[in-house]
């Protein structure tokens, strides 16, 4: 890689070795974050569970009832318990609503990087509302779909992290050609470190360490591709400019997805709702 700085270089050169060592400074996920993934793989959960485990988190219960009473989810009514949202909206929406709440781009401290951390967030909450809607066409899981989308791009943010925590008092904010270069050449391998130190789902982490190659993954290559074509799509909604629909249209992802051109319209009709969903969990 030909990178424009010597030291973009040297934060590669220091990529390579945290990963190879799996010394990458990952986040610690709080641990009513790590309860409500666990609630999302068992099919035995009930809504009681969920809501004692957000209960005992005050300002992350408080985030989910203000998103679950947005318009983009309530529009009809004043929710005004946790039980009645989980009653209303069920418990996998409100886990992935609790799930997104307590990521957000908070959980991130990039100085210097904000503004790519929050743009970063912003795209992955339109990609996983895009997964939802992409996963329904398909007629296939649209809980973990959603979950896919959302942390496809966390290994950009871990790298942001990293930069941010290498930086030194001389260097300055790193360049966006120099930035995606890294995020290019190392966010498979970040996102399989986090995978494995968030002890995530396989399907997750297939989804997310294989998304930009899907044809590779040994076993979910069809979610994988189908988190490809969600982050193609939230691109198109943040700017159709940058990826006009008829580039669209011919993504390398349909050759799995088998949708029809009748079905990509439909999504597309789908852009402001999920615009104001993604905007709504973003709160």
């Amino acid at each position: 890689m030909n990178y424009n700085s010597a030291y973009a270089q040297s934060i590669a050169d220091q990529l390579v070795l945290a990963i190879q060592t799996k010394k990458i400074d990952v986040p610690i996920l709080p641990d009513a974050t790590h309860k409500v993934l666990s609630i999302t793989q068992d099919p035995d959960s009930d809504a009681l569970q969920l809501a004692n485990i957000l209960q005992s988190e005050p300002t992350l219960s408080g985030h989910v009832m203000s998103i679950a009473n947005s318009a983009a989810y309530s529009a009809a009514s004043n929710l005004v318990s946790l039980q009645q949202a989980i009653t209303r909206l069920g418990i996998i929406e409100i886990s992935n609503i609790a799930i997104a709440a307590s990521l957000n781009n908070k959980l991130f401290k990039a100085q210097g990087y904000e503004q790519h951390v929050a743009n970063i967030w912003l795209h992955a909450l339109l990609t996983a509302r895009w997964s939802k809607e992409v996963a329904r066409k398909q007629k296939r899981n649209v809980e973990a779909a959603f979950l896919c989308g959302l942390l496809h791009s966390i290994g950009d943010i871990v790298i942001l992290q990293t930069i941010a925590d290498f930086r030194s008092s001389q260097d300055s904010v790193m360049g966006d050609y120099d930035l995606d270069m890294l995020f290019t050449q190392y966010q498979s391998d970040v996102c399989a470190v986090v995978a494995e130190t968030w002890a995530l789902p396989n399907i997750i982490t297939e989804a997310i360490t294989y998304h930009s190659h899907f044809k590779d993954a040994p076993y979910h290559s069809d979610i994988a591709a189908a988190v490809y074509f969600s982050r193609q799509l939230a691109t198109h909604t943040c700017d159709a400019a940058a990826l006009p629909t008829e580039e669209l249209r011919q993504s390398s992802a349909l050759s799995i997805l088998n949708l029809y051109p009748s079905e990509i319209d439909e999504l597309l009709a789908c852009t402001p709702v999920i615009m104001q969903d993604a905007k709504s969990l973003s709160l």
